[in-house]
């Protein structure tokens, strides 16, 4: 009976190409089966290598030396010891803001989403309709069983235009918020992301995941409140924890035009945070 070796790639060409070159064979000389076609997901989310299984024929067989199957059968050993990772995303970055600014969250920048390409036209239901359909694809790849369903918002305060609103329900969703919704900002950079090389233009896309959000700016809020009690009572500055900068946002907004005290923000990237000081 012929030995079978399998081996993974990208594709299944390259797959086909490692084995090859690895039994230092040719294609005429090696029964191929395709064990898994492979995958390449969405954008890295359940992403998938090729695998095949290379059986020489007997002919080839015998005019292989010993020595060198054994060698390519070590080599495959080691290759397949490192399981293939998804190709590395490189997500375009945005300029940091200056403490005395209301921070805008870096993952909803407008910039960042700049196309050379003139805006296509596409109307209201049928962006609502994509990016339903690109969301529940991501949530489902990511092992995940929820709904998502959408609404057009008008502006909230200090937002200059109305958003689409994406909202995941379902049960067991935490591993999609993450630590501090950080894994909930990244889902959602990623699907605008995606928006935006389909029809070339910047969208406001929000997504939440039951709520999360609005739950999280009302205990912002109310322990923002309680924070600055204590400043007026004690005439001293009060450090806030460090926050991601959507939350931060919340804070300067919620005190912008409060008339006791007013908010700086400092730090760097995950250790930024914001700072309550009294006014003179």
């Amino acid at each position: 009976m012929n030995d079978q070796y399998e081996f993974s790639g990208k594709t299944v060409e390259d797959a086909i190409a490692n084995g090859l070159n690895q039994l230092n064979l040719t294609r005429d000389q090696v029964d191929i089966e395709v064990v898994n076609k492979g995958s390449r997901g969405i954008l890295g989310f359940g992403s998938e290598a090729a695998i095949v299984r290379m059986m020489p024929r007997a002919t080839s067989a015998a005019l292989t030396e010993t020595a060198t199957v054994e060698s390519a059968s070590e080599t495959f050993l080691a290759d397949t010891a490192v399981s293939e990772e998804p190709e590395e995303i490189v997500l375009p970055n945005k300029e940091q803001v200056t403490a005395e600014s209301i921070e805008d969250d870096p993952l909803d920048d407008e910039e960042a989403y700049d196309d050379d390409d003139d805006d296509a036209e596409i109307t209201d239901e049928e962006l609502a309709e994509m990016a339903v359909d690109l969301l529940a694809e991501m949530v489902a790849l990511m092992g995940l069983d929820a709904e998502v369903t959408s609404v057009w918002k008008d502006p909230e305060p200090g937002d200059h235009e109305r958003c689409l609103q994406l909202d995941i329900h379902g049960d067991d969703l935490g591993s999609l918020i993450g630590y501090r919704g950080e894994t909930l900002s990244s889902v959602q950079f990623l699907l605008r992301l995606m928006v935006n090389q389909k029809i070339h233009a910047w969208q406001n896309i929000v997504v939440d995941v039951d709520n999360y959000k609005a739950k999280r700016a009302k205990q912002l809020v109310e322990m923002v409140k309680r924070m600055v009690a204590q400043v007026v009572e004690t005439g001293r500055a009060i450090s806030l924890e460090p926050m991601p900068s959507n939350e931060r946002r919340i804070v300067h907004l919620s005190l912008r035009d409060h008339p006791d005290v007013y908010t700086e923000s400092s730090g760097e990237s995950d250790r930024r945070k914001v700072h309550i000081i009294p006014r003179d």
